[in-house]
């Protein structure tokens, strides 16, 4: 199956890979962020779980607002959204986009709930993390609009966790068969991108991808392959 549709990228933040004094991590990250939104990745999702709620919602804040300066130039489908991860009372108060929901969370239709009860008259982005078909098709029935599915190509061992094994192309490719558009996670690079897209997947997602490499760089060689 061969993609005719634009390739959707997205990008998943990690200030700790950003060096060790906090401030400066925060401030390369809010840097990454503006690089990532100028190139036209199309979403960026706010994944540092280790922050509490008050330095995330901080976080949050700052990102939104760079994210409105960089958006302003830029017609409605070419804006970049940011989403929160796992938390949805967050997302709300800062004006994220939406939020992105671990396979634990609680599910889209609930998020989608908690919205309609705030009476904010936004409809979210929701994005879900998948491991398995059977998540996919539950992500698909609840209302959420993408399925990030994980890890296709492996997740190499990190301080304090073991190597995660590749679900491979095979599994990526049965995953994308579901009723939600489904983006490739997981030692994804500028090579074997195009694999993931041949298998039917929606987009990319990445952390290194995008924030070790020139990310205006990254971007139109992934465009190039749509």
């Amino acid at each position: 199956m061969v993609r005719e549709r634009s390739v959707l990228l997205y990008y998943i933040t990690d200030r700790n890979a950003l060096g060790d004094d906090e401030a400066e991590r925060l401030a390369r990250l809010l840097d990454k962020i503006t690089e990532a939104a100028r190139a036209g990745v199309d979403c960026i999702q706010l994944r540092e779980k280790d922050l509490t709620g008050r330095d995330l919602e901080s976080l949050t804040r700052a990102a939104v607002n760079l994210l409105a300066q960089a958006n302003a130039q830029k017609n409605r489908d070419q804006r970049t959204r940011i989403l929160i991860n796992s938390r949805v009372d967050i997302a709300l108060a800062c004006a994220a986009d939406g939020v992105h929901l671990r396979s634990d969370d609680v599910s889209p239709c609930i998020a989608r709930e908690i919205y309609d009860r705030a009476a904010c008259g936004v409809r979210p982005i929701i994005s879900v993390s998948c491991h398995n078909v059977n998540e996919v098709a539950c992500a698909a029935e609840q209302g959420a609009d993408f399925a990030l599915f994980a890890p296709v190509f492996g997740k190499p061992g990190q301080k304090n966790a073991p190597a995660i094994p590749a679900s491979g192309l095979d599994a990526l490719r049965k995953a994308c068969e579901q009723k939600i558009p489904v983006i490739a996670l997981g030692g994804v690079t500028v090579e074997n991108a195009i694999d993931c897209l041949n298998a039917g997947a929606t987009g990319i997602a990445a952390i290194r991808l995008f924030q070790e490499n020139d990310i205006a760089e990254v971007v139109q060689k992934l465009r190039s392959l749509q």
